[in-house]
């Protein structure tokens, strides 16, 4: 059955800051860096600043891992006159293109006329993610995985990354694959904080961070901001761009992932996946469409063998395929067809969470609105259908189908 909303939004405008290392951006704020991709953003719409009446955020409107957005500093910092319409989703990071189904019961319930969402992060030396379950207080949880020695979303994904490989067979292989094939996208990228090739040798130097996973399985740490602006698809026709047509949208997750990594409760096969079943059914049932009508596919890559698990989840392969599929070499820009499963399909064209930047999964939304607009610096060619990914994380998790218009 469609989505009730079904291409009735658009994401009219995208707009981010410099990328900068972790600690880097300093003396800039969290604020200041928020307010430049709102205005950058407004900008590609072609809107002023004060037509934006709303705010549709994720992680629980978490600014990082420490701060909070506050929508009223940010209007007051902008100069918006009024909003109608502040909300946002629970949870962390896999909530990121879910936001913008946020935006668009928004607008849909005729509260707000252009929505925004936002992250913006600044990762100083006593507030990094690498270490955060680490520094978190005692309780249940925490005291079982702080003994163990896992401090770190790194660490805990290492887990789930090995029971897959018991059960299914997956190599390191194919998490170096994923990586490599990635990279080879930002090497015309101007603000990609990782560029140089990468090749087979030097990924397995890479040191060995939580076994079986290196450094460069592991995201990016970086400071930045990246804000998108959605709106009806009446205003989105007056706009300076071809619209990004919100053609589906779906978040939430089933009671076995529930808590995810940070949790470590689940039974198989939950325990080795990326908590993405549910989402993906929906946003299918949403679309009536497949994997293998997808021309692009941006899958929230904070550690690489989380991008195999969702190609899966997503049905790109079977369930236990993953390593073969990318081993194939279907993942890569220039190896897919259009065609869908058999010829493969490109992921991450913009390099990712592990190779351009990490914003908490907002540089996926923003290239999939290039890739369907035909403005990508790695245009897909005959870019229809673009699926975007949130998380995997604790609840909710998120799926994204944008449409060319």
């Amino acid at each position: 059955m469609a989505w009730a909303h079904q291409d009735k939004t658009a994401i009219v405008g995208v707009g981010a800051t410099d990328y900068y290392v972790r600690g880097k951006s300093w003396p800039r704020t969290i604020n200041d860096m928020a307010g430049e991709a709102i205005m950058n953003a407004c900008a590609d719409a072609g809107i002023s600043v004060k037509d934006i009446d709303g705010f549709a955020y994720y992680s629980t409107a978490g600014a990082g891992y420490v701060d909070k957005f506050d929508t009223a500093l940010l209007m007051e910092t902008l100069g918006m006159p009024h909003v109608s319409f502040s909300a946002t989703l629970t949870s962390g990071g896999g909530g990121s293109v879910g936001a913008i189904g946020l935006a668009t019961a928004g607008l849909m319930n005729e509260d707000c006329k252009y929505a925004v969402t936002v992250m913006s992060l600044q990762q100083l030396p006593q507030h990094r993610l690498g270490k955060v379950f680490g520094a978190a207080a005692p309780n249940p949880e925490n005291s079982f995985l702080q003994p163990s020695g896992l401090v770190g979303p790194g660490h805990l994904m290492a887990i789930l990354a090995r029971r897959h490989m018991h059960l299914y067979g997956t190599t390191q292989d194919a998490f170096g694959e994923i990586v490599m094939a990635t990279r080879a996208n930002t090497h015309n990228r101007p603000k990609a904080v990782r560029k140089a090739p990468l090749s087979k040798e030097e990924y397995e130097a890479s040191v060995m961070l939580a076994d079986p996973l290196r450094r460069l399985d592991f995201c990016l740490e970086t400071d930045g901001a990246v804000a998108v602006i959605t709106t009806t698809m009446d205003r989105a026709k007056d706009c300076r761009h071809k619209p990004a047509v919100v053609h589906a949208c779906a978040h939430g997750g089933q009671r076995e992932w529930g808590r995810a990594f940070g949790w470590m409760g689940m039974p198989d096969p939950y325990f080795a996946s990326a908590g993405h079943k549910f989402v993906a059914d929906r946003v299918w049932a949403q679309s009536g469409l497949k994997a293998k009508d997808m021309d692009v596919a941006l899958l929230y890559d904070h550690f690489s063998p989380m991008v195999l698990m969702q190609l899966e989840e997503y049905g790109f392969c079977e369930k236990g395929e993953g390593n073969d599929y990318v081993l194939a070499g279907k993942v890569r820009y220039d190896a897919a067809t259009r065609g869908g499963v058999n010829g493969g399909t490109p992921v991450n064209t913009h390099g990712g969470n592990l190779n351009e930047a990490y914003i908490i999964g907002m540089t996926h939304v923003v290239e999939a609105v290039e890739q369907v607009r035909g403005t990508a610096i790695n245009q897909v060619a005959d870019c229809e259908f673009a699926l975007a990914s949130g998380g995997p994380a604790a609840l909710p998790t998120s799926s994204l189908i944008l449409r060319s218009a």
